[in-house]
């Protein structure tokens, strides 16, 4: 996992040092030559090109982020996996399940993010005030950090061994591995959902921004303490959103 989450981070800083970073910034693949040319080659193109792309990255960005707060659920399955013969195999389905719960969540953020692009090509004014979606989602991530929604989610990742026992069987070990990773990946985007929103507002291949908000969700997720960062983030994020409307008002 070690190998996979390092692979990620080096890929994503690749990206972002490449003439090809607009892949992580989510923005004008169709203006790359072969790019552009392949959109307009398939059926609904400039539609399915810059998912897949973005699907690409999304997952490069989950395996840097995200994985890594998976390793005490991945831990306790690995023990008690240990003596199958198939256990490998099981263990994969558990990230497998993990990566298609946040697969879906990036697939949804992306049309949201196309449809507001889309929309500000016809309507100016959502351009001169695009600021004024940033601040919406600053201010929503800082408000959910109080919310009852998150901090259910949270304890399911809190208490691993109690998640992992409940819904490993062993009977149909394949189905009920990935189930594990996909009920766990469900939980993870329940509780850090917000805060990878505030990735579109920071900018996609900011990979500063990308280790400071991995390193809160982490936090979060997996210390005993992570609990005390509701107040000063949600405050926080509040507050950005208020300096930017005062800014821009």
């Amino acid at each position: 996992m070690a190998a996979l989450v390092a692979g990620a981070w080096v890929a994503l800083w690749a990206l972002h040092a490449s003439p090809y970073n607009r892949w992580v910034e989510n923005r004008g693949w169709v203006d790359l030559g072969a790019l552009a040319a392949l959109c307009t080659a398939i059926p609904q193109g400039k539609v399915i090109v810059p998912a897949m792309l973005h699907a690409w990255t999304w997952v490069l960005m989950i395996a840097a982020m995200m994985l890594p707060t998976t390793y005490p659920v991945l831990q306790i399955f690995r023990r008690i996996v240990a003596q199958r013969p198939d256990a490998g195999r099981l263990t994969g389905g558990v990230v497998a399940g993990f990566f298609v719960a946040w697969m879906a969540f990036g697939l949804l953020a992306h049309a949201l993010d196309a449809l507001l692009l889309a929309a500000a090509r016809r309507e100016g004014a959502l351009i001169v005030h695009g600021w004024a979606i940033g601040a919406a989602v600053l201010a929503g991530a800082g408000l959910f950090q109080f919310s009852a929604l998150k901090y259910r989610c949270l304890e399911q990742c809190h208490t691993p061994f109690g998640f992992v026992v409940a819904r490993w069987h062993g009977r149909s070990a394949a189905r009920d591995a990935f189930r594990l990773g996909l009920d766990h990946g469900l939980f993870c985007v329940g509780c850090c959902w917000a805060l990878m929103l505030v990735m579109f507002v920071v900018g996609m291949g900011s990979l500063g921004w990308m280790i400071v908000l991995a390193a809160v969700m982490a936090a979060e997720k997996n210390l005993s303490w992570g609990r005390r960062l509701r107040t000063p983030l949600g405050l926080g994020l509040i507050g950005w959103a208020a300096a930017i409307v005062l800014t821009n008002a």
